[in-house]
């Protein structure tokens, strides 16, 4: 009682503004009661209205009223600190909706800071007290407040279930275990719970490796969000950067077309000038000459006639005429025309662009590696057809079947002049760069051949150049009898069936670049498991040995 005492005067002397004790009370006309800085700033806060009121009754003053400090409340106020029987508890101290509540106290209920498991009630801190003084009450267990403490009471008896049935696997209360129970296993639920604690190590265990492992993945997954963002971003500024330069290389195009075409229209059109100035003047001149021999046939006098005929006689008249276009007039007509042409030829290329830009796009997989495909058949929904870039083509080697084919031929293919062609070796590199996945396949003849994937920045010429033996490409070398695989400088030679049609599969995202002995059945030769970097280009490379020449042709499919 003389806690619940303290509970309303602590009540009495809060400030009803910042709910907690008073700090130098000031009380005010109508007799409540405050803090002086929180009515201040209530009072502040009114000034503009002119009238001010109480926060409790709500009555109004005028003027403001002054503060008058109590100094008795204030006195009591320290007694009440310094006793340390009470201190009003805050807002938050009070239970919500989903807290647990105080069971003993009334009215308004405080949040539950324990619950009793022998007493199974849950206590607030003022009414736990007599757990933390009385001995008796000291040797009850005190936990955290849960809300299926009721749980712990046996629905038969009403009583703490202490004691644990091994035989039923159940918590029972000491009535159970002279009754129903009687004769079972039975044992302290203390006792079950040490026995049951030691099972739960390992299984930590388990779910920790497991949270780890999870934890580990999602770190992965978000630097894999980070690099897509990132490589999303400059994929965008790229694109947009190399869209505007084509964008002003177009319009520069157009500038200079219509510079051209006027600065032609200007020169025919002075021409044209000239010439029509030349044909006036001599129109004017014919026309003079015209009106003489008219006069000159109208004059009587016969010697006067043939006096002045002889003048006329010599003159000679011109019978050059410039030329004049007897046809429709098409000066320019034929410029929208080749335009026209461009466009057509450049919306055909911009479309196989956008196709191959969309196919790159959606190729971009977060998810781990989908599984390597099994059969032909499998491999075939990756099919890419392929062609030879003419421009990267060694001059030992000849294009055919629709730059399909490189052949070896011992004499020079006298192709023009041009960065991307290898110098040194008998090689060439496809026009389709592959990112994704991808499978095609390559038929070869004579003495052998290498298939390789290389990048675009391999070097043209020297030795570096050969394919494998630097470490942007990796070749497959296939002979007669085996094969081998070369990157990096370094080559493993390995056995296989022999095949004349070699079957190549990527999965660029993954780093995987499988070779397949093609026939009746597919047989791996040699499965390359890396990371690429940049998309990779296609090559063939065909060798010569005393007079067999070799040759390779990417397949066609259906």
């Amino acid at each position: 009682m003389a806690q619940e005492g303290f509970k309303i005067a602590g009540e009495k002397l809060c400030c009803s503004i910042c709910l907690d004790l008073l700090k130098d009370p000031v009380t005010i006309p109508c007799g409540h009661s405050y803090c002086m800085n929180c009515i201040k700033r209530h009072f502040d806060k009114e000034d503009q209205k002119h009238t001010h009121s109480c926060p409790q009754c709500r009555q109004t003053f005028i003027p403001r009223p002054a503060l008058v400090k109590n100094t008795m409340l204030a006195e009591f106020v320290e007694e009440v600190k310094q006793t340390g029987l009470y201190a009003p508890p805050a807002d938050h101290c009070y239970a919500g909706p989903e807290d647990v509540t105080c069971d003993v106290c009334s009215g308004r209920k405080l949040k539950a800071v324990k619950s009793c498991l022998h007493c199974v009630v849950f206590y607030c801190e003022y009414h736990l007290q007599p757990h933390h003084n009385i001995e008796a009450l000291k040797k009850h267990k005190l936990v955290d407040p849960f809300k299926k403490l009721q749980e712990n009471m046996c629905p038969h008896h009403n009583e703490v279930m202490k004691i644990f049935c091994r035989t039923d696997q159940q918590c029972i209360c000491y009535l159970c275990s002279m009754g129903e129970h009687k004769g079972h296993n039975t044992v302290p639920a203390s006792a079950e719970r040490s026995e049951k604690q030691k099972e739960l190590k390992p299984c930590r265990e388990k779910i920790q490796q497991r949270i780890q492992d999870r934890e580990e993945h999602v770190k992965v997954f978000l630097q894999e969000m980070e690099a897509i963002n990132q490589s999303a971003d400059k994929a965008v500024r790229d694109t947009e950067k190399t869209l505007q330069q084509l964008f002003l290389l177009i319009k520069k195009n157009i500038s200079d077309i219509q510079q051209q075409i006027r600065s032609q229209q200007r020169t025919e059109v002075n021409r044209t000038k000239e010439l029509l100035e030349k044909l006036q003047e001599e129109l004017s001149e014919l026309k003079r000459k015209d009106a003489e021999l008219e006069q000159l046939s109208h004059t009587e006098d016969h010697t006067q006639f043939l006096h002045m005929f002889p003048l006329f006689s010599n003159f000679t008249v011109s019978t050059e005429v410039p030329f004049i276009k007897r046809h429709p007039l098409l000066y320019f007509d034929d410029v929208p025309a080749a335009v026209l042409e461009v466009e057509n030829k450049l919306q055909h290329i911009l479309q196989e662009g956008w196709q191959k830009v969309s196919r790159t796009v959606t190729d971009v997989d977060v998810l781990l590696p989908q599984p390597e495909p099994q059969t032909r058949a499998e491999f075939l929904k990756f099919s890419t057809q392929l062609t030879l870039d003419p421009d990267t083509v060694n001059m030992r080697l000849l294009l055919s079947e629709e730059s399909r084919r490189a052949t070896f031929v011992s004499k020079k293919q006298a192709y023009p002049g041009h960065p991307k062609r290898f110098m040194n070796r008998s090689q060439v590199l496809s026009r389709e760069s592959l990112t994704g996945r991808h499978y095609w396949e390559v038929e070869w003849s004579g003495f052998g051949i290498y298939i390789a994937v290389a990048h675009k920045s391999i070097s043209r010429t020297g030795a570096q150049s050969e394919f494998g033996n630097n470490s942007e490409s990796w070749a497959l070398e296939c002979y007669s009898s085996n094969y081998s695989l070369i990157h990096g400088k370094n080559c493993y030679w390995f056995s296989g069936p022999v095949s004349s049609k070699i079957g190549v599969y990527l999965d660029h995202r993954a780093g995987i670049l499988s070779f397949y002995s093609v026939s009746d059945t597919m047989t791996l030769l040699h499965r390359v498991q890396t990371t690429f970097t940049q998309p990779l280009y296609v090559g063939l490379r065909a060798n010569h040995f005393l007079g067999s020449d070799s040759s390779g042709v990417f397949c066609k499919f259906e």
